[in-house]
């Protein structure tokens, strides 16, 4: 599922991108990044821990905590079993849209069970056999397509236990804003959002670190365009897209405004300049396109467990963008990261980190993390202990040579080093 440029077009996105010519003809009026890197692209998926994923890509005995760093034999397998002895299902696209674990952090704290991570099938008031299943090669096809060319992190944390909305927060201010999914921004769409209580929060966030250095940044969110539309209409939400496999009720089939993390933030919060519909994306790689840019697809295209939501579509959409990426005239000066929010109650085998010191909240499950494009190390599987909070700190250094600006976990975690070829990014990251 790789394009060579554009002589195969897999998605209507990449179709956009290609123009014929591939030679960069883009101007950025940012100042010089400290590497080679330019351009970030972050794509954030949804409720998949690394064994729900990529368990049955890696072939290392689990416990076995492989040294090595090259290849599918240089990351733990899942186990055959979980600790109370049941075998994983199997994680299809049926099983996948019909079955949405609780993800809740009383329900992953118990599942957890202070690491012995024994509790996912049974023993804890929300544990079901249907949280111990894992994808198959043929379901997760088009992300192991890509890793032969790519970093793959088998370390990477949610840096929260619990739901999405909470962990989302950690992408840009790099700690803890408020317990799972209760909190929703104070912008258009918030009356079409499960979550609880709408608020406009106050603070610095790393887009804050990247614009006042000069840099450029956008959001990207599927969605966005309709909601902004049905809003300026009186209309509570957006018609939900035909093409949604669900096609009840709001979310997945919506944009969800607590996806993105920045705009519970007053600088942010449904400013065109930094917030835009998923569609731009495409133009913008013909145009301008900000030196970072934070996507986020519709539910139905993130994976989301439950309402009819399948695997491989999240796979082809996030497959189209880097390709897009790719066939774009900002291949070589682009690098594509790839993870998902947390680990949706899903059952992994390697127990969290301890609690983070800086907010002292307890990390979660791991999810993955995949480093794509020129400047990510090929056919790689990293053990550094990442989360979310380190592509900030990545970020901080990248653009401003500065880390640790937010005085957050920003100022502590590990960089992404570890994913990264410093023969192409002509300055080597930190590990």
């Amino acid at each position: 599922m790789r394009l060579d440029r554009c002589s195969f077009a897999l998605a209507p996105l990449v179709l956009a991108a290609c123009g014929g010519d591939a030679t960069p003809s883009f101007v950025d009026p940012a100042p010089a990044a400290r590497t080679n890197i330019r351009h970030v692209v972050i794509v954030v998926q949804e409720n998949h821990t690394f064994d729900a994923s990529f368990g049955r890509y890696c072939t290392a005995a689990p416990g076995s905590n492989p040294t090595c760093t090259t290849g599918p034999a240089c990351c733990e397998a899942v186990p055959d079993h979980e600790p109370g002895g049941a075998s994983p299902l199997v994680l299809d696209d049926a099983r996948n849209a019909a079955f949405d674990p609780d993800h809740h952090r009383d329900c992953e704290t118990a599942e957890v069970h202070g690491g012995a991570m024994d509790q996912f099938v049974t023993g804890a008031p929300c544990s079901k056999p249907g949280n111990f299943a894992v994808a198959p090669a043929s379901v997760m096809a088009g992300y192991y397509s890509l890793l032969p060319q790519a970093a793959l992190a088998d370390r990477y944390f949610q840096p929260e236990i619990g739901q999405s909305s909470a962990n989302d927060m950690y992408f840009a201010i790099a700690r803890h804003a408020f317990v799972d999914n209760t909190v929703t921004p104070m912008t258009a769409g918030a009356d079409c959002n499960y979550n609880i209580s709408i608020q406009r929060l106050m603070g610095r966030t790393v887009a804050d670190v990247l614009l006042d250095a000069g840099f450029t940044f956008s959001v990207y969110a599927e969605g966005y365009a309709a909601t902004l539309a049905a809003a300026a209409q009186d209309a509570s939400c957006p018609e939900i897209p035909p093409e949604c496999p669900g096609a009840t009720g709001i979310y997945p089939c919506i944009y969800a405004n607590s996806d993105v993390p920045f705009q519970y933030y007053g600088r942010f919060a449904d400013n065109p300049t930094y917030n835009r519909d998923f569609a731009q994306f495409a133009r913008d790689l013909r145009g301008t396109l900000p030196n970072v840019s934070f996507i986020r697809g519709y539910g139905f295209h993130s994976e989301h467990p439950g309402s009819g939501t399948r695997i491989t579509d999240g796979a082809n959409f996030v497959t189209g963008i880097v390709n897009a990426v790719q066939a774009s005239q900002y291949a070589s000066s682009t690098l594509v990261l790839v993870t998902w929010d947390e680990g949706g109650g899903f059952f992994d085998h390697v127990s969290p980190p301890a609690t983070n010191t800086v907010d002292m909240q307890p990390y979660g499950t791991r999810v993955p993390m995949i480093a794509l494009g020129r400047f990510a190390r090929r056919n790689v599987v990293s053990h550094v202990t990442l989360e979310h909070s380190s592509i900030v700190r990545f970020l901080e250094f990248n653009y401003t040579g500065m880390t640790g600006q937010l005085g957050a976990r920003d100022a502590v975690v590990n960089n992404l080093g570890s994913l990264l070829d410093a023969a192409q990014t002509g300055v080597a990251v930190p590990n």
